[in-house]
């Protein structure tokens, strides 16, 4: 069932099992308010099993692009276009968000994006690949973020 996320109330629904709930419910805020305030679109997500076609797609570009193989658990995912861009989001048990950012039309911008919740280590199968740089967030306290560019057609 989808769930809209809530930025003024902060709600860990959906990532309960999380051992990091708090620091992940506020990072899902954050990136929920950007795109209200960005593109006036209301953020939902569903649970991971509702959605298997948004989790596959994620899963294909981290893998053909750079051969990564998250281990979290998905807890929840979104996808959704806006201003020409093609966006999916998965949320991880570990604290976890990826998003991967499409450009529909050829020359748009592509690239996949990882921030760790607060509290979170850096999971091994992005350590050795990625530095990541930090940002404070007034819902998610500190966000640890990195990313890599798209080459490939998906």
């Amino acid at each position: 069932m989808p769930y809209t996320v809530d930025f003024v109330n902060v709600s860990t629904t959906g990532l309960e099992s999380s051992p990091v709930a708090e620091a992940l419910a506020g990072l899902r805020a954050n990136e929920a308010r950007y795109y209200k305030n960005k593109y006036d679109h209301v953020f939902t997500v569903t649970p991971a099993s509702e959605d298997p076609a948004t989790l596959e797609w994620v899963n294909r570009v981290l893998a053909d692009e750079r051969d990564i193989v998250i281990g979290s658990r998905p807890l929840g995912v979104t996808s959704f276009e806006v201003d020409g861009l093609r966006m999916a989001y998965v949320f991880y048990e570990s604290g976890l968000a990826i998003n991967v950012m499409y450009g529909i039309d050829e020359g748009k911008k592509r690239a996949v994006g990882f921030k760790l919740s607060q509290g979170m280590e850096v999971p091994e199968e992005l350590a050795t690949r990625f530095k990541f740089a930090r940002q404070k967030s007034k819902l998610a306290g500190e966000i640890r973020g990195s990313f890599f560019v798209i080459k490939g057609e998906y």
